[in-house]
């Protein structure tokens, strides 16, 4: 075990070890007032159905939980607090509020404890489903948006990428000159709104609702999701005071997987759009995380009598984006399968690349996940001069479970797919490939814009990381002075192929995707077969699409310009590897030597 997770685990008691090969799903412990030992072990697991606790099998992570996160929630721990009694946390209660994060192998958050006044404890009162915590932080914390806060116009947008931050509250006016924020994109400044669909993990029904504008309030919208049962039932009785609002039900057949992916298709009278984004639908992920999103361009309608496979673009954006939503076999999206065929995609400059729960073989197999991805490398991608210095680069928000050792996934198959450019010369990866993980550290979350509970949606938990503390030689900090967000925590992931000098890149990714088996798929029965277990989506920018070599990197992200032929990395190149002190954000442990910048401390019961 390593040094900083020993001494964690003497100053804080014995923690359990999950047994779960795949996903860590445990269920997080409610924070105590103020304790330095947890009261319990953590032991829950979940059924196959990934949004409910039941009794004990296979842990995953993502979950019900999450989405319940709020329950028994009160403010911080004061640094200065003094010991009191913990506070259990039922599970199954309440329909979702504050949820901080999502994916597949993200586990809620603790709700952060603040130690009351003696004149503050009042009876215990009923919660209502009116009385949703807005934040961890509490009820005051979110303020709202000068009206100066939101785009006015589209003459700071760079539309040749078309990749936006969502904008930070808390960071100066420059850095957030040309990102967007939720208000923004559902505007009429994009379009005139007759309907929409929301894919998503995690919604505020009543939240998403105010984000439309008034005139589009009450405009048809589908919600996809991946909710059953009891979590499904919350979710509808959300909706109850929206008659506008439908549901479309992913089906989730394989143990573990989450409807992970957030698109919006937005049908407008003057064409269509969408968004492939990284942000659930709920207020903390559009308040001080750094997220990001494609934005299509608007897509006019096809000339009546046109063919369906008319429109289609250089990258086949179209047929690709049908062939997902047919992966839904829904019949509430047939209607906008056949709307998207009468459009026009032709200027999407993007490649899609998603992931759908099944199990693949032959040809299907490079349909999704990662060999989608090594597929796309390998057809539209050419070798350059002393590739194997061309570094890999991911930064995620969540971890899965990696193996025993790297031979096991990541410097294996998902390395293999990384690393290719062009048709495969050589079947192994070269050695001299370096892969560099971006992920915050315990001091990235403590002096960030929110203090530890950013870290609710930085879900990697002591029990995984206890098995794969290899892992963690590969990890850099979180710095992105180049956008303005140092502060701000990422829950936006991103893949790329960087030069050695970090001013060029080969290709770069956004996606849904975390670094995990679940969303990426794992090769099974001696490579004849992938396995996916969750819903994924992103999008792939490779430089022949844009007539390019290669990207170059952009200095100057913000203010944004609509000039601008550089790349927007939103974090700052080459990334600083964790010091000697530095140690990856785990959510389920305490952190009580030093309080965050709002002056509190993490203490997970």
């Amino acid at each position: 075990m390593d040094k900083g997770l020993a001494v964690l685990q003497l100053q804080h008691g014995k923690w359990t070890i999950s047994d779960s090969e795949d996903e860590d799903n445990i269920i997080p412990p409610t924070p105590q007032k103020d304790s330095n030992k947890p009261k319990r072990k953590l032991s829950p697991k979940r059924n196959e159905d990934t949004h409910s606790v039941k009794e004990p099998s296979a842990p995953s992570m993502g979950s019900e939980a999450r989405k319940a996160a709020h329950v028994n929630q009160t403010l911080p721990v004061k640094y200065e607090s003094h010991p009191s009694p913990s506070v259990k946390r039922k599970r199954e209660t309440e329909e979702a509020g504050w949820n901080l994060s999502s994916s597949d192998d993200e586990t809620p958050p603790p709700a952060p404890k603040k130690e009351p006044k003696k004149s503050d404890v009042s009876p215990k009162k009923k919660k209502t489903e009116d009385k949703r915590p807005p934040s961890p932080h509490g009820t005051s914390y979110y303020k709202e948006e000068p009206a100066d806060f939101f785009e006015t116009n589209l003459l700071s947008m760079n539309d040749m990428y078309r990749f936006y931050l969502n904008k930070v509250t808390g960071i100066p006016k420059k850095f957030n000159t040309g990102a967007l924020h939720i208000k923004d994109i559902l505007s009429p400044m994009f379009g005139t709104l007759k309907e929409s669909v929301q894919f998503n993990y995690c919604f505020d029904i009543p939240w998403m609702v105010e984000q439309y504008p008034p005139e589009f309030r009450d405009k048809p919208v589908i919600l996809v999701h991946g909710e059953k049962r009891e979590s499904k039932a919350r979710l509808i009785e959300q909706a109850k005071p929206y008659p506008h609002i439908r549901f479309c039900q992913a089906k989730l057949d394989i143990a573990f997987g989450t409807h992970h992916t957030k698109m919006m298709l937005l049908w407008y009278e003057e064409g269509f759009r969408v968004i492939i984004l990284t942000s659930n639908l709920i207020r903390a992920d559009w308040y001080q995380k750094t997220q990001g999103m494609w934005m299509s361009p608007l897509y006019p309608r096809l000339p009546e009598g046109s063919p369906g496979t008319a429109g289609e673009s250089p990258t086949n954006f179209k047929s690709d984006l049908l062939e997902y939503l047919e992966a839904y076999r829904a019949p509430e999206l047939a209607e906008w399968i056949d709307r998207i065929k009468q459009h026009d995609l032709s200027e999407t400059r993007v490649y899609l690349i998603g992931s759908t729960p099944g199990r693949y073989q032959g040809p299907a197999m490079e349909k999704w996940g990662h060999l989608r991805l090594r597929k796309l490398l390998s057809e539209h991608t050419k070798p350059v001069l002393n590739e194997e210095r061309w570094h890999v680069l991911g930064q995620f928000s969540s971890i899965g479970s990696m193996g025993l050792d790297k031979t096991k996934w990541l410097a294996a198959e998902f390395q293999r797919t990384l690393t290719t450019l062009g048709k495969a010369r050589k079947s192994l990866t070269s050695p001299e490939t370096q892969m560099l993980l971006v992920y915050p550290s315990v001091e990235n979350v403590r002096t960030s814009l929110e203090g530890y509970p950013a870290g609710g949606s930085l879900p990697y938990s002591i029990q995984t990381a206890q098995k794969q503390l290899w892992l963690h030689s590969y990890f850099h900090g979180w710095h992105a002075d180049v956008t303005g967000r140092s502060n701000a925590m990422p829950h936006i992931k991103t893949y790329m192929r960087v030069s050695p000098d970090y001013t060029q890149l080969a290709w770069f990714l956004v996606t849904s995707a975390n670094l995990s088996k679940a969303a990426w798929g794992a090769l099974e029965k001696n490579n004849t077969q992938i396995m996916v277990r969750s819903y994924e989506l992103g999008v792939l920018y490779l430089p022949s699409a844009f007539n390019m070599s290669t990207f170059p990197v952009e200095k100057n992200v913000f203010p944004a310009s609509s000039s601008s032929k550089g790349f927007p990395v939103p974090f700052d190149l080459p990334p600083q590897h964790y010091s000697s002190k530095d140690q990856p954000w785990i959510w389920n442990i305490p952190y009580t030597q030093a309080p965050d910048t709002h002056g509190n401390i993490w203490v997970p019961s």
